[in-house]
């Protein structure tokens, strides 16, 4: 799983931005240049390895939550 976020008015703007994100950080590495950082909106890529090929027909997007947030933790979640 890779995961991709930012701000985005929908599903597939967001889609649409996670793609360019992963394209513009490809594009460096194959270059031989420092991934691009944080773009607008919040969007950016930490790293991309060789190899890995993402399956965009089949990607997702919906509203992030994060699951190691404290404060989504009821008293009897460990």
């Amino acid at each position: 799983m890779h995961v991709f976020t930012g701000k985005a008015s929908s599903a597939n703007e967001a889609l649409t931005r996670a793609h360019q994100v992963y394209d513009a950080a490809f594009a460096a590495r194959q270059a031989g240049l420092e991934v691009p950082g944080q773009q607008d909106g919040g969007w950016g890529a930490r790293g991309v390895r060789d190899g890995w090929e993402l399956d965009w027909a089949a990607a997702k997007a919906g509203r992030w939550s994060n699951p190691n947030d404290w404060t989504r933790k009821t008293p009897y979640e460990l």
